[in-house]
């Protein structure tokens, strides 16, 4: 006889663990399945080569919400954020731009861009911190729907309207910028530096098949704008051991509190029976049953691949069908026996403990996409760069380093041959690229891991290699995320949630999307 759970979630992601340990806090007796070795989805660590630990896919942390780290204790199990101090940017004709997180310094580089940039930027940083404090509330919610009659829905869509006409004019003007302009766009109404609009628009692109030049892109620089470490707005920082200390904290707190989590346990079938999810089944032919089942998968993994068409109204059917992922990221890790040497800031200072973006201009970004545009991979992308060795030696061994290199544009359908032809190549461009500003990191490399948007499909079950399960796209946030008529967390099969960030507030390290689930399932599941 199969053992029956109050809930059973599949994948053992950060929002998977994050939905076990809520539920399992609530007293229900839950069961979470990982398909792979090791928990924690794309937020992961692993030893790829001896000695050098890597967070693989995600590498910093700045979403995750202080609610889920202080209702699930994570400290007590581990958890420990070291700050990522600023961002340096070397520019081609030897200049550079370093913003740190002390205000004066960044300030007075700035203006040795220009002064009007450096005060501008107090008043932009301003705007951005009353934008962020009328969306993070939105982080936690349900999204209503805003075609439904029932009055839970009305009254949340009221209470919304009535706190966006509470907000100074300047502030609703920013909002509704936000949400239908560019990131290029948007901040040329602020600046006039294109090294410092350059880096600041890469925000807006992150994950997204889009240039810094598409509407749309605006509203994700604020997405990646509204995190915090202890309280301090917009910083990012470090999980010490890598991302997948995240997981494992979350882990451990599930746990903790009565969870049962099984590694090396792929599920290939959803049970349903009579419109009801039922259970699940095992890839060796194993059945678990449960009141109720989450999943933290992608739509395409859960609907199409472990639900059926058959058992889905047409119309989702079509919904789903439509929802897109157009992954659009790489990733390049590298394990250096010595330290990059920037010609823009020459030698090992404080520089390298932050990010490094190649970012020099807003036409060089756009540029990237230009290519991808067409199905080719940049060959001289955007790349975000930090050094994790430098701030958390555990990482690396003695005198050794450990650099994570996010790419963009690799998307995820080429035009000419495919991933496996091309992802030496793809290797090599972003080390050449990297190469203009560094000239020794050629000679410094010991190990090369080069991930491409069909092998985090593969290795990490990402459709199509997106990191945020699906773009942060205008038709595909709050209400419309994944499906219209469906962002509550529910599906058309009943007892069947999503926990994923395929479902609001999307993607990042940031736990909402599983903690949100959890209560919705909790409260029509007692």
């Amino acid at each position: 006889m199969a053992t029956k759970y109050d809930a059973i979630i599949i994948g053992g992601g950060h929002n998977g663990l994050v939905a076990a340990a809520y539920m399992a806090r609530a007293g229900r007796k839950v069961l979470v399945l990982e398909r792979r070795h090791v928990l924690g989805g794309a937020a992961v660590t692993e030893e790829i080569f001896p000695g050098f630990k890597f967070s693989v896919c995600s590498y910093v942390v700045s979403l995750l919400r202080p609610e889920i780290i202080r209702d699930l204790e994570l400290a007590k199990h581990g958890l420990e954020i070291l700050p990522l101090d600023g961002t340096f940017t070397p520019m081609p004709d030897g200049d550079h731009l370093w913003r740190v997180n002390d205000h004066a310094r960044t300030y007075r580089e700035i203006a040795r861009h220009s002064k009007v940039d450096a005060e501008a930027y107090d008043e932009y940083g301003r705007a951005m911190v009353e934008m962020g404090r009328f969306a993070k509330p939105i982080l936690g919610m349900t999204p209503p729907d805003p075609f439904s009659p029932k009055l839970a829905d009305i009254k949340a869509l009221r209470d919304l309207l009535n706190r966006f006409r509470a907000l100074p004019d300047g502030d609703r003007y920013n909002q509704v910028q936000l949400l239908t302009m560019s990131a290029a766009d948007f901040l040329d109404q602020w600046f006039e530096t294109d090294v410092l609009k350059a880096t600041m628009s890469a925000s807006g692109i992150i994950g997204t098949f889009l240039g810094v030049r598409s509407p749309g892109t605006a509203y994700v620089l604020l997405h990646h704008y509204i995190g915090d470490i202890d309280g301090a707005f917009r910083s990012w920082g470090l999980s010490k051991g890598g991302t997948g200390m995240v997981s494992n904290a979350i882990a451990a707190a599930a746990r903790a509190a009565g969870a049962e989590i099984r590694t090396e346990a792929p599920v290939s079938k959803i049970l349903i029976e009579n419109g009801s999810a039922t259970g699940v089944v095992l890839e060796n032919g194993d059945y678990h049953l449960a009141n109720v089942v989450l999943s933290s998968l992608d739509p395409r993994m859960t609907f199409t691949k472990m639900v059926g068409h058959e058992h889905l109204p047409g119309d989702f059917v079509d919904d789903i069908s439509h929802y897109k992922y157009r992954g659009s990221s790489g990733k390049v890790n590298l394990a250096l026996d010595a330290l990059p040497d920037f010609t823009a800031m020459p030698g090992s200072g404080a520089h390298l403990r932050g990010a490094i973006s190649i970012s020099p201009s807003v036409d060089y970004m756009e540029r990237a996409y230009d290519q991808a545009k067409y199905g080719r991979y940049s060959r001289r992308p955007y790349i975000d760069i930090v050094i994790p060795s430098l701030t958390d030696p555990s990482v690396a061994p003695p005198g050794k380093h450990v650099m994570s290199c996010f790419v963009q544009y690799a998307p995820y359908d080429l035009k000419e041959g495919s991933w496996d032809d091309h992802r030496e190549a793809f290797g090599d461009a972003v080390i050449n690229t990297i190469a203009e500003h560094a000239p020794n990191i050629k000679n410094i490399i010991t190990h090369r891991q080069v991930l491409t948007p069909l092998d985090i499909e593969r290795d990490f079950g990402l459709s199509e290699g997106n990191i945020f399960q699906g773009e942060l796209s205008l038709e595909q946030l709050f209400f419309l995320r994944p499906a219209p008529g469906w962002a509550g967390y529910k599906t058309p099969i009943r007892k069947l949630y999503m926990c994923g960030s395929a479902t609001h507030p999307g993607g990042g390290i940031m736990g909402a999307p599983g903690k949100n689930a959890a209560l919705r399932a909790m409260a029509e599941h007692r």
